[in-house]
């Protein structure tokens, strides 16, 4: 049943093969600037370090690269044949695990990660102690990293699994 849905919306495919492809590349930069910035804010937490500019600009960019895939995840969500297909199916397609996943885990935890991510940097961004600034950025990013790994269907993932690269 679902690949002949897939074929009778196969118009929009390359559009959708584009966003799916720069969901996946995008992937990686979230999550090294994550991973850069909870180095930073572990190292200038543990060390007393004053909040530089640089320091600021990492936080940032690191919120600004998480918001980009949010716009990519959010728009391949409303192209996918697959998420078409959970929809207009629900009460079968919600038997199918990796359906339910791409349908609505996937975007859920994705969706709270984008706001842990988004209520650290804003927070930090507020705070007055530079100590405080690193303490909120490691608080925050460390628990939205930890759900992004949870919500990405690696290779090895029991939840849904894809390639590493698309």
């Amino acid at each position: 049943m679902f690949l002949f849905y897939l074929c009778r919306v196969d118009k929009n495919l390359n559009m959708y093969q584009t966003l799916t492809f720069l969901h996946s590349i995008f992937r990686w930069l979230v999550l090294l600037s994550l991973l850069y910035s909870i180095f930073i804010a572990y190292k200038g937490y543990f060390s007393n370090k004053e909040f530089t500019k640089t320091d600021d600009f990492v936080r940032h960019s690191t919120a600004a690269i998480a918001h980009i895939q949010l716009v990519l995840g959010i728009t391949l969500y409303s192209q996918s044949p697959i998420i078409k297909y959970f929809w207009n199916n629900f009460n079968e397609a919600k038997e199918s695990f990796d359906l339910l996943f791409f349908g609505l885990i996937h975007i859920f935890l994705m969706l709270l990660s984008i706001i842990l991510i988004m209520i650290g940097s804003s927070i930090s961004k507020r705070k007055t102690a530079d100590k405080e600034k690193f303490k909120t950025m490691l608080i925050y990013f460390l628990i939205a990293l930890v759900v992004i790994f949870i919500a990405i269907p690696w290779p090895f993932s029991p939840l849904a699994n894809r390639p590493y690269f698309r």
